[in-house]
C-alpha cells in the first residue's frame, strides 16, 4: 500500500495561510482522516505537539520522506470559534469548489500584520507648584517648547499625546527629555478602531403588531426548545421586517447570544446601522469593504472578546467570530450580491444555514420578493414561512401606472420621461414632496430589442436573449448559437432595433432641462467612490436637501424616506432582455422594490413604470405587487426548462491566455462529464450544455469558455465537480484556470 501524505496548516496563524507543512498519514488514520480535520502534529526542533488543520491529502511526498514526520492523532472536536470556522471552510470547499486554503481565507479574518491601535497620554508626576516653578526656569532659558508643555500640564494633569505633538507643537524629543528628568510619564493603552461614528439617540419604540409578535414568539420558542431552523419572512415593503429583526436580537441578547445581520449593499449600511445603533448603542458594529484592514480586524477581535453583540454588513460579515452566535438575519435575501463572484463562489444563504447549524443558531431570511430558491424550499416545508401583509404605518401600497413606451413613441414623445411621469414630477415639486427616479440598468446594452414593438432577439434553443458582439453578431452564451443582427425587426419590420443607451448623468441633465429649479442628487458608481459617500448622499436626501434622487438599483433597496411620494422607473424591462434565465425574476424583484419606496409615510404614494413590454407577467405582477401570481408563472417556466430551483446547475468556466488550448480544455472537461454514467440506467448522469464562449469572451487578453451541467440533485453536481477536480490534478494545466459556480446568479 502506497504512503499517503497530508498538507497541514499549523496553528492557523492568519498571515501564514499560504504556508503548509507536509506530514505522513499513519496507517491507523488512513480511513478516518479527511480534509478539514483538526489534528495534533509534532512541530519544530523540539517536536512540541501543536494543533493543525488538514487542507489536502495525496500520495506525492514533496520533501525527503525520511525526514517527514507522522501525524500523532486526530484531535477531538472542539467547540471554540476557530474550529467552527474550519468546519465551515470545509463545507464551502466541498459544496462550492476551490481549495481548502481559498476557503480558509474566506472565513478567517485577515490579520495582514495589523498593529493594535495604541493610545498614548502624558501624565505629570510632579505636583502643580513644582511644575510651575520649572516652567518659569524654562522660560528664562528660552526653552519655549518645554515651557508650553509644562504650562499645559500645570492646568491639566493628563493630556493626550496627539494633542501635545499636534496643537502644542511639542516634539517627541522634548517629551522624552522631561520624562527622563522625572517630570512626566507617558501612559500607553491598547484599544480598538471603531468605524461607527454615530450619536446615540433615544429610539422611538414602535409596538409590534400581532403578526410581528407571533414571529418573534415562535422563533424564540423553537430556539429555547432546541429546534433551531431556517425561517422565511415574506413581508411586503414597509411591513416592519426590521422591527422583527431587532426584537429577535433583543431576545437573543437576553439569552447571552450574539447576532449577525447581513444586508446586500454597502449603501444600506448607514440607515440600517442608524436604526440598530439607536436600539442597541455601542454593542453594534459594522464590517464592510470601506473599512481599513485595521478596522476590520479590530471588529473581529471585539466580537471574539464579547465586546459587541451585533455585527452588520454584506456577506463577508457572516464570518464574524462570535463565540455564542444565536441568530443570523439575511435581509433582502433575494439579492444577487449574496453570491460570491470569486472562488470559492459560495452563496451566503446556504453557507449561513451551515454556520447556524454549527453554532446552534436560528437563521431568519427576509424579503418582500423572496428568491425562487427560498420560496420553493418554504413551499416544500424545508423552511418555515411567515407573512407580513400590512404596512407598519398603516398606509396603502402605492398606486401604480404602467406606461407603454411604444405608444409614447407613436404619439411623438421621444423624451426619456413619459408624459405621465412629467405630470406627476411637476405635481410633487409644486407640493414640496420628494421623488425617486430609478434607472434599471441590469442587462445594460447586453441585448437587442425593437423600440417600436418591444420584441427581444432570443436564442431558439435556450429561451434567453442573444448578446450583441462586434461585427453585428448575436450570440447565446449558454449553447453558442450565433446569428447575424437583423437590420429590421423580424416581428414589425421597424428599423428601431438597437441596444439601450442612457445613464444617470444624462437623466439628471434632461430632468434639469424640464425642471430647472429642481434640486437633484445622483447615486451611482461615480458619485459613491469616496468613503462615507453613501451615507452622505442618503443623509442629504433624508434631510430634504434635494427634491429628486436619481440612481441605479442601489437606491431602491431597503431605504425608507417618508416624504417620497413618487417613484419613476425608467426602462423597466431592460433587465428582461438580459441573457439569463433569471431575468424575469430580477425584473419583478427590482420593480416591486422600486415601487415600494413610495408612500412609506403618512402621505399616499404613486409609481410610474415605463416599459416596452407592458404585458410581460413580470411587469404586470410587479405593478399589482402580486408575488404569488408571479411565482406560479415563473416556477412553471423553471420546471419546464430544468433551471434552479426545480433542478440544479453547475457552471464550469475555463480561462486561458491561448484561445485554442482553453477551448480544447473546455471540450475535454465537458466530455469527461458526459462520460459519467448513471449506475441504474447506464446513460449519461447529467445534462451538459456547451461549451461556448463566455458572455465576455476575452478580458485582459484572457479567453473565457463555459459549459453548464444540469441535474435535479445537488449532490450529483458536487460529485461531478469532484471528478473534474481529480482529472485536473492529473492534468495540472499551467496555462488555464478552471472555476466552478453552483446555481450561478449571473451567467458567465
Amino acid at each position: 500500500m502506497r504512503e499517503r501524505y497530508a498538507d497541514i496548516i499549523v496553528d492557523i496563524s492568519h498571515e501564514k495561510l499560504d504556508r503548509t507543512f507536509q506530514y505522513r498519514v499513519p496507517e491507523r488514520l488512513r480511513d478516518t482522516l479527511e480534509v478539514g480535520a483538526c489534528v495534533m502534529v509534532p512541530f519544530g526542533n523540539g517536536n512540541s505537539l501543536r494543533r493543525g488543520y488538514c487542507v489536502g491529502i495525496g500520495e506525492e511526498c514533496k520533501f525527503d520522506p525520511a525526514r517527514t514526520k507522522d501525524i500523532v492523532e486526530i484531535a477531538p472536536k472542539g467547540v471554540n470559534v476557530e474550529d467552527r470556522m474550519i468546519e465551515l471552510a470545509s463545507f464551502i470547499r466541498r459544496n462550492f469548489g476551490g481549495t481548502m486554503i481559498q476557503a480558509l481565507k474566506t472565513v478567517l479574518p485577515a490579520k495582514q500584520s495589523v498593529r493594535k491601535l495604541e493610545r498614548r497620554s502624558v501624565e505629570r508626576i510632579l505636583d502643580r507648584e513644582a511644575v510651575i516653578a520649572l516652567m518659569g526656569e524654562c522660560e528664562r532659558k528660552h526653552q519655549t517648547a518645554k515651557a508650553r508643555l509644562l504650562r499645559a500640564l500645570a492646568e491639566q494633569p493628563r493630556i493626550p499625546y496627539e494633542w501635545i505633538t499636534g496643537k502644542l507643537g511639542v516634539s517627541p524629543a522634548t517629551v522624552r527629555s522631561l520624562h527622563q528628568a522625572g517630570v512626566l510619564r507617558v501612559e500607553r493603552t491598547e484599544g480598538y478602531r471603531n468605524p461607527v461614528r454615530l450619536q446615540a439617540e433615544e429610539e422611538r419604540r414602535v409596538p409590534l403588531s400581532g403578526e410581528q409578535s407571533r414571529i418573534v414568539e415562535e422563533v424564540c420558542r423553537d430556539f429555547d426548545e432546541g429546534r433551531t431552523g431556517t425561517y422565511l419572512i415574506h413581508g411586503i415593503t414597509g411591513s416592519g421586517k426590521t422591527e422583527v429583526y431587532m426584537q429577535l436580537i433583543a431576545e437573543m441578547r437576553e439569552r447571552g447570544r450574539q447576532a449577525i445581520v447581513l444586508i446586500p449593499e454597502i449603501a444600506l449600511t448607514y440607515q440600517t446601522l442608524l436604526r440598530f445603533y439607536r436600539r442597541f448603542g455601542d454593542r453594534v458594529s459594522v464590517i464592510n469593504s470601506t473599512l481599513s484592514p485595521g478596522e476590520k480586524y479590530d471588529q473581529c477581535e471585539r466580537a471574539k472578546n464579547g465586546e459587541i453583540d451585533v455585527i452588520i454588513g454584506p456577506r463577508s460579515a457572516l464570518f464574524t467570530p462570535f463565540p455564542n452566535l444565536g441568530l443570523i438575519v439575511i435581509d433582502e435575501e433575494h439579492e444577487g450580491s449574496y453570491k460570491s463572484e470569486s472562488t470559492p463562489k459560495y452563496h451566503a444563504r446556504e453557507t449561513a444555514e451551515e454556520a447556524a447549524r454549527l453554532s446552534g443558531a436560528s437563521l431568519v431570511l427576509g424579503s418582500a420578493t423572496p428568491s425562487l430558491e427560498a420560496y420553493y424550499r418554504a413551499r416544500r416545508g424545508e423552511y418555515r414561512m411567515f407573512s407580513l401583509d400590512k404596512r407598519l404605518a398603516g398606509g396603502a401600497l402605492p398606486t401604480v401606472y404602467t406606461v407603454d413606451l411604444r405608444q409614447e413613441l407613436k404619439e411623438g414623445n421621444r423624451s426619456i420621461f413619459s408624459r405621465k411621469l412629467q405630470e406627476l414630477l411637476a405635481d410633487r415639486l409644486a407640493k414640496g414632496q420628494q421623488s425617486m427616479l430609478f434607472l434599471n440598468r441590469r442587462g445594460y446594452a447586453g441585448f437587442v430589442s425593437c423600440r417600436a414593438c418591444g420584441h427581444v432577439m432570443k436564442c431558439p434553443h435556450c429561451d434567453v436573449s442573444l448578446s450583441e458582439h462586434r461585427g453585428g453578431r448575436l450570440i447565446c452564451h449558454y449553447c453558442g448559437h450565433e446569428e447575424p443582427k437583423p437590420a429590421r425587426c423580424p416581428v414589425c419590420g421597424s428599423q428601431y432595433i438597437m441596444g439601450f443607451r442612457a445613464g444617470t448623468q444624462q437623466i439628471e441633465e434632461k430632468l434639469r432641462e424640464l425642471f430647472p429649479h429642481a434640486r437633484t442628487l445622483r447615486m451611482d458608481g461615480d458619485t459613491t467612490r469616496a468613503k462615507d459617500s453613501y451615507g452622505q448622499i442618503l443623509s442629504a436626501f433624508s434631510n430634504g436637501e434635494a427634491d429628486v434622487l436619481i440612481g441605479t438599483q442601489m437606491i431602491v433597496k431597503g431605504h425608507d424616506f417618508p416624504n417620497v411620494t413618487l417613484v419613476g422607473v425608467l426602462a423597466a424591462d431592460l433587465s428582461l432582455g438580459a441573457n439569463d434565465y433569471r431575468s424575469g425574476e430580477r425584473t419583478f424583484q427590482l420593480l416591486t422594490q422600486a415601487v415600494g419606496r413610495a408612500g412609506r409615510g403618512s402621505l399616499p404614494g404613486e409609481a410610474v413604470i415605463q416599459t416596452y413590454q407592458p404585458g410581460h407577467y413580470a411587469v404586470v405582477r410587479a405593478a399589482e405587487q402580486d408575488y404569488e401570481g408571479f411565482y406560479e408563472e415563473e416556477i412553471l417556466y423553471r420546471e419546464m426548462s430544468g433551471y434552479p430551483p426545480a433542478a440544479h446547475m453547475l457552471a464550469v468556466q475555463i480561462c486561458g491566455k491561448y484561445e485554442e488550448s482553453a477551448k480544447q480544455l473546455a471540450e475535454m472537461l465537458s466530455d469527461v462529464v458526459k462520460s459519467i454514467e448513471d449506475v441504474e440506467t447506464g446513460k449519461p448522469e447529467c445534462v451538459v450544455i456547451g461549451p461556448a464562449p463566455a458572455s465576455i469572451g476575452r478580458i485582459n487578453d484572457i479567453f473565457r469558455f463555459v459549459f453548464y451541467v444540469k441535474h435535479t440533485e445537488y449532490e450529483r453536481l458536487v460529485h461531478t465537480k469532484d471528478v473534474l477536480e481529480e482529472r485536473l490534478k492529473r492534468l495540472s494545466p499551467r496555462r488555464e484556470t478552471v472555476q466552478f459556480d453552483f446555481d450561478p446568479i449571473n451567467t458567465v
